[in-house]
């Protein structure tokens, strides 16, 4: 079977060389532009460009696939590698544009979508973060069939994945990334075979997964223990959570609810050689992990080593990023 693949993470990546081992075709695939990464903002091309350059795939990195857009010279560009390709299918998986009509209908078999939640639970940007946050016990992956809406396709074949208590979006990432490779081939094979049933999404259970924001980082202590150690794990690696101690931004990366505590929220109320743990709206949180300005990940330790008069400080909101100028 001839794929178009279009994805940009390494979460597509993945699932790009699943198919790759399993026998497909790839002679095209669609990534996001480069864009600048780390301490230099050098342009860095997407993991899956990277892997697709290894592979010996065609790169096309449109700006936009709408013919009547911003970048129509994209898009006719993006067409005509299409029509030379002369695929069956394009698998699609966190690729970051929108397909118009144009590309959802163009290949014999459609679009077909890796989705890494449960359809209709969590359609969006950010799954796997909001099932972490929102204290889900079970996620796991949609291939479905893609259609104009935001993930509102037919599903053609779904897997369950538990969400363990220690789990990060980083951790639950690496393990639906893989259910994510091995769902694709399974599901192109059916099709070839013409096996593949489509299932419309129930009306009931529709909830959004909107895309992570920097200000959702700064740590509410207001709010119920249980809820801040979610969001701790649901935001490592990206936005990270963080408070202020004494005019320092401090990122909080593991912790561990005490809903036997009691105390004024964002106080210090007992701390240990190793940890801390603060008070919240409900609960406490014993601090296990932080990060300090320009410093790595380190035990709490760390933090009660250049504060050794923790014990009984008030910890404050971090203040949300500024807006840019431009």
């Amino acid at each position: 079977m001839r794929v178009a693949f279009a994805g940009t993470p390494e979460f597509a990546a993945v699932a790009l060389q699943a198919l790759h081992d399993a026998g497909c075709t790839v002679p095209l695939v669609l990534t996001q532009p480069d864009r600048p990464a780390g301490r230099g903002m050098k342009l860095t091309p997407s993991p899956v460009k990277q892997l697709g350059l290894s592979l010996g795939a065609q790169i096309a990195q449109p700006r936009s696939l709408r013919l009547d857009g911003r970048y129509p010279e994209d898009a006719q560009a993006a067409r005509q590698a299409l029509e030379a390709a002369a695929v069956d299918v394009m698998v699609v998986a966190a690729y970051g544009l929108i397909l118009p009509a144009w590309v959802l209908q163009w290949p014999r078999l459609g679009c077909l979508n890796i989705h890494a939640s449960l359809l209709p639970r969590w359609r969006g940007a950010a799954p796997i973060h909001r099932a972490i946050e929102a204290g889900d016990a079970t996620t796991g992956i949609t291939v479905m069939q893609m259609d104009e809406g935001l993930d509102t396709g037919d599903m053609l074949l779904t897997a369950d994945e538990p969400i363990l208590p220690e789990d990060t979006t980083a951790t639950l990432h690496d393990r639906l990334a893989a259910l994510g490779g091995r769902l694709i081939v399974q599901a192109l094979q059916q099709a070839q075979a013409g096996a593949l049933v489509a299932v419309p999404q129930p009306a009931e259970g529709v909830c959004y997964a909107h895309k992570i924001d920097k200000a959702e980082s700064a740590i509410d202590w207001q709010l119920p223990a249980a809820v801040i150690e979610r969001r701790v794990r649901a935001f490592d690696p990206f936005p990270g959570a963080s408070f202020v101690c004494e005019g320092e931004v401090v990122k909080l990366w593991q912790a561990r609810c005490r809903p036997e505590v009691q105390g004024v929220p964002g106080t210090v109320v007992s701390v240990t050689p190793e940890r801390f743990t603060v008070a919240c709206g409900e609960g406490g949180l014993e601090v296990h992990q932080i990060q300090r300005p320009g410093g790595k990940r380190q035990p709490a330790s760390a933090l009660l080593q250049a504060r050794p008069q923790l014990l009984g400080m008030a910890l404050a909101e971090a203040a949300p990023p500024a807006p840019q100028r431009h």
